[in-house]
């Protein structure tokens, strides 16, 4: 069995078993449009600039991480140019704005954000944020799996360097 092969039949258990309870598709897309372009994180990240002066630098630090991760996860995908799942057996739940599905972008910005929205607030957010964002992509029918791990690994190597930027310049 092909990789390929084991990745749909991944897809067609989660859309046949989470995708299928009420509510869930729903749920998915407005995760979806959340994460789209890293929008979401950017206005997250500008709330909490605007409401805590203090630490104005790292709410900008988590937008410029989920920004940047986002255009990391773009490059890559014009290199690598996989296309999204096509197979009648998986539904399509949501309109993307390319048909390249490698790395998920929505998997590294959201993973990219909650490490350094973390961070700052001490919170266990990735734990709490990236695995609904990438079974998200899954119940949407736009990803394969290796799309979103591999988008979480690069979302959380673009954390993790704008925490050593701010270590660089000074930030605490």
């Amino acid at each position: 069995m092909s990789s390929a092969s084991s990745e749909v039949q991944i897809l067609q258990a989660v859309q046949s078993t989470i995708a299928s309870r009420p509510g869930v598709v729903s749920t998915a897309r407005g995760m979806s449009h959340f994460g789209e372009h890293a929008l979401g994180w950017v206005a997250v990240a500008g709330i909490g600039a605007a409401l805590d002066k203090p630490r104005r630098r790292q709410w900008a630090g988590v937008a410029v991480g989920a920004v940047g991760a986002h255009a990391a996860s773009i490059v890559i995908k014009r290199i690598v140019r996989r296309p999204r799942p096509n197979d009648p057996s998986i539904q399509v739940n949501v309109s993307t704005p390319s048909k390249l599905s490698f790395p998920s972008s929505h998997a590294t910005s959201t993973t990219a954000a909650a490490v350094l929205l973390g961070r700052l607030t001490g919170l266990p957010l990735p734990a709490l944020l990236v695995p609904p964002m990438l079974l998200s992509r899954l119940v949407l029918g736009v990803h394969y799996p290796t799309d979103v791990l591999a988008g979480s690994a690069l979302g959380a190597a673009s954390a993790v360097a704008v925490l050593k930027a701010e270590q660089k310049f000074g930030e605490k």
